[in-house]
Parts: C-alpha cells; sequence; structure tokens
C-alpha cells in the first residue's frame, strides 16, 4: 500500500531580517515525502488501513528531518505538518497524516505517551503520567491541487501552542509533484521563535509543565 516515489528535504538558516545580527541563528527545516494514493479516481468507505500503514513513514521522516538540520531533537522548538493531495483523490486522503506525521514528531521530540490513545479519541494523559516534553497537538493543514502545488505548513511550540513568538509557516512545495494519484505528506520544525520577535505574549521559558496539556 506505501509507495514513495520521492522524498525531499530543504533546510534553511535565518541570521536576520533587517535587523541585528541574531547570536543564535534560527534554522528551519522541511521533508515531504510524494507517495501513490491507492484510493485515486474512487470512493473507498474505510481508508484508515493506509494510516496504519504511514507510521512508519511519518517516523523516518521525521529523523531524516532532524539529522538534515543538523541538531539534535531537544534542540527543536516548533513544529507542523501537511499535505497535498493529487486531482485524483479527494482532501480525507489528506488527513490520514494527522496521526502519523504529527505522532512521529511529538515521540521523536521526547512526548512519552500512548498514540493509540489518540485514535480512541483520549488525546490528554492519565493522571500522574510523565508525558515529557512535545505535548502541543501539531497544527497542520491539508489541500487538494496538481503538481507544484505550494502548501503554507504552520508552527507552534512543541509544549504550549499559545508561544506567540513560535506562530509561523513555512512554504513547501515539491516540483513536479503531487501528480493526480499521488498525495504528498509533509513535516516542518524549527529551532526557534521568529527572528526579532518582538509582540509580547508567553515565552518558552514561563511555560509550566503540563501547559501543552489545556
Amino acid at each position: 500500500m506505501i509507495e514513495v516515489r520521492q522524498v525531499l528535504t530543504e533546510v534553511e538558516t535565518i541570521f536576520h531580517e533587517f535587523g541585528p545580527r541574531d547570536k543564535k541563528p534560527l534554522i528551519r527545516g522541511a521533508v515531504a515525502a510524494v507517495l501513490k494514493n491507492p484510493y485515486a479516481g474512487r470512493y473507498e468507505e474505510n481508508i484508515l488501513p493506509m494510516m496504519e500503514e504511514l507510521n512508519d513513514v511519518g517516523l523516518d521522516m521525521a529523523k531524516r528531518l532532524v539529522a538534515a538540520m543538523g541538531v539534535e531533537p531537544d534542540d527543536i522548538e516548533s513544529y507542523g505538518k501537511g499535505s497535498i493531495v493529487g486531482g485524483a483523490g479527494e482532501l480525507e486522503h489528506g488527513a490520514l497524516w494527522h496521526v502519523p506525521g504529527g505522532y512521529a514528531m511529538r515521540e521523536l521530540l521526547g512526548w512519552k505517551g500512548d498514540r493509540s490513545s489518540y485514535k480512541q479519541g483520549q488525546s490528554s494523559a492519565p493522571k500522574g503520567l510523565e508525558m515529557g516534553r512535545a505535548l502541543s497537538i501539531v497544527p497542520s493543514t491539508k489541500k487538494v491541487g496538481g503538481p507544484g502545488t505550494r502548501l503554507d505548513v504552520p508552527l507552534t511550540h512543541v509544549t504550549a501552542s499559545y508561544v506567540r513568538g513560535h506562530f509561523d509557516a513555512m512554504e513547501v512545495h515539491v516540483p513536479g509533484a503531487p501528480a493526480a494519484d499521488e498525495i504528498v505528506f509533509i513535516l516542518v520544525m524549527t529551532t526557534g521563535e521568529r527572528i526579532h520577535q518582538r509582540v509580547g505574549g508567553l515565552r518558552p521559558e514561563q511555560i509550566s509543565k503540563y501547559d501543552g496539556l489545556r
């Protein structure tokens, strides 16, 4: 069911945006995998089997991205995900990425929960369970489009989604993809807040242990 045609990884390093050069540059990265859409051209009632098959794809992509960025998992401060479905598919096929893509990053970055509880509609942690980092829900977006379609993938802080300085997005596209019978699945991560962030709000150092669960 899983047939990967292409994987694209891109990394950018931002030193400043017309202001003073930051002591620690911001590293932003994206990884996009182009897969055959097994449901293209028809309506399939049960599409969940592909979601399960995508788990390994998500974890491989997350590891590949952190390695390409040249950092450790603990250096990642924000994340996001997205999907672009080719014209012979439907938007719901892109939604298959929600669990495999999001939880691959969360588990790699230190979340210690059980992704199976999310499938059962229990997204919060049982009392007394140590959840670690990456508590925030992973923001996402998806669309149906043709080859070269661009997607602005949202980013938020990995532990508390309302840290204002980490509200951001990264534009991602794969030249020549998706074909009509393909899907592009995307993960994005960064090592910090926007360069020259100065609009106030909650600071990362002010996050309490379980803020991300609220």
